[in-house]
């Protein structure tokens, strides 16, 4: 059976809209561009399957602004700081949004995950499941693959 980093949580079926927030942080290492992924310490270090690895995220507090619950959910998943910036955040459930940070940032972590990775574009496709995940995942790579090509 899978498990969801959100077993034993309530949702409320009016609840503000979109949920909650996952940030792609992503880094310009020597070898290209890496993805941070954390691994839920739900699972053994080194287990894979569905919602073993994600980026940060986390459901949105009664009131709290979407922009605010990616900032935070950043911060106490991986220790960065930052401004995520939103890429899909309208009629979503959960909303996308992206964080550049220079290569090497150092990543703290919660009692959430257990380990953490930085890893290509590639290795998101495998790593994170279940769909639902790996669909936002990929929504975030293609606002980073946009910019950059805007930006070259």
């Amino acid at each position: 059976m899978a498990r969801s980093p959100f077993s034993g949580m309530m949702f409320r079926m009016d609840a503000q809209q979109p949920g909650g927030a996952m940030v792609a942080v992503y880094s310009h290492s020597p070898d290209g561009i890496r993805y941070l992924l954390l691994h839920n310490s739900d699972y053994a270090p080194g287990e894979a399957g569905d919602w073993a690895w994600g980026t940060p995220s986390g459901c949105r507090e009664e009131g709290e602004d979407i922009s605010a619950c990616a900032a935070r959910e950043l911060y106490e998943e991986s220790g960065i700081r930052g401004e995520p910036e939103p890429v899909e955040i309208e009629n979503v459930n959960w909303a996308v949004f992206t964080l550049q940070v220079p290569w090497g940032t150092r990543v703290e972590l919660s009692t959430e995950h257990n380990d953490f990775a930085w890893v290509t574009v590639e290795d998101t496709r495998t790593m994170c499941r279940p769909e639902g995940l790996a669909i936002s995942i990929r929504t975030a790579v293609q606002a980073v693959d946009d910019s950059t090509t805007r930006s070259s």
